[in-house]
């Protein structure tokens, strides 16, 4: 090659490098897609399995995306005899559900971009194991979360749950009338205006420690309803919701 042609190959070449008008590194369309949800967790809740996620808004590369239209949930069932289980292998994991976040399903509840799903077809004794792969609104997938898995047991008792209504506050009485098995944490407190229809999502955002909880900010018209579950950190190290107390429900109190 001749210093003209060399010359002639550089200039070529920067033309091409800058031509284009993009700057930064080049993004290749498998990071285009939704990333993994975050924040999956499995816990056992009652005799059900309680699985939690986050809807992710960016993709893999980072950057904001808006058209994530739902979530395949894939489920791996592990039976207490069974043997020689590899805990990364995804042969055995079985599409359990589609959920389209638009539309969820009577087992479904979301809360901003955090979904709440019940599995209640779990048996004692079994270990289920989750996966989350987010989908586009062109079915494009995304990114598969991590497993998260839960062994599930005996429901644990429920507490028993009283309310008083006050003028300007409805106080909740907790009390655990059987002995538990393992270290108890606090309590969830659920709410709802519905009969029957209570909240996936704990009312507190720590756990109850006290027997007693005062919910104020209320609407005077309006009837709330209430169920509580003990939080139980079992032997094993983990930690399972108790089976639901009984409903009660109140109003604010009018002025004597």
């Amino acid at each position: 090659m001749n210093g003209v042609e060399r010359t002639a190959l550089v200039v070529g070449l920067s033309i091409v490098a800058s031509g284009c008008g993009r700057k930064g590194p080049l993004i290749y369309p498998d990071m285009l897609v939704p990333a993994a949800p975050a924040a999956v967790t499995a816990q056992q809740s009652g005799s059900a399995v309680k699985l939690q996620f986050i809807i992710p808004d960016k993709n893999r590369a980072g950057r904001p995306i808006k058209d994530v239209a739902g979530v395949k949930i894939s489920r791996r069932t592990t039976e207490v005899d069974q043997k020689d289980v590899c805990p990364s292998c995804m042969n055995d994991y079985r599409l359990f559900q589609t959920l389209y976040v638009e539309h969820l399903p009577a087992n479904a509840q979301r809360y901003g971009n955090l979904v709440v799903v019940i599995d209640g077809d779990v048996s004692a004794g079994n270990t289920y194991s989750y996966s989350v792969l987010p989908f586009t609104a062109g079915n494009i997938d995304g990114a598969s979360t991590q497993t998260a898995a839960v062994s599930v047991m005996a429901a644990l008792p429920a507490p028993l749950l009283k309310i008083e209504s006050l003028p300007t506050e409805l106080k909740l009485q907790i009390s655990s009338p059987f002995q538990i098995s393992g270290t108890l944490l606090g309590y969830n407190l659920y709410r709802s205006v519905v009969a029957g229809a209570q909240s996936y999502q704990p009312l507190n955002r720590e756990p109850v420690e006290n027997r007693e909880y005062v919910d104020s900010a209320l609407d005077r018209s309006v009837k709330y309803r209430y169920s509580a579950r003990a939080l139980i950190k079992l032997k094993s190290g983990t930690v399972a919701e108790s089976a639901a107390s009984n409903e009660v429900e109140g109003m604010l109190k009018d002025d004597e």
